[in-house]
């Protein structure tokens, strides 16, 4: 099981929420968050987008990246 799958559903679970529930505050169907979470598919940018902001957390989070990563400083 993908990391990301995991994050996602433990995020749900955490906040009391039902896939429909993160379906309609995300714009997607309540099929497609199942799938993303069972890992039949993968979110896309704009759905990793909303579900960040859903659960104030950040990409590097669901996806599973180091908290020490360097950015590029622009």
């Amino acid at each position: 099981m993908d990391i990301a799958q995991i994050r996602i559903k433990e995020l749900r679970q955490d906040k009391d929420l039902l896939q429909k529930d993160v379906a309609k505050e995300c714009n997607i169907t309540p099929r497609k968050v199942s799938f993303i979470e069972n890992g039949t598919t993968e979110p896309n940018l704009e759905d990793l987008r909303r579900l960040c902001k859903l659960f104030n957390v950040s990409a590097d989070y669901i996806l599973g990246l180091p908290k020490d990563l360097d950015y590029p400083e622009r």
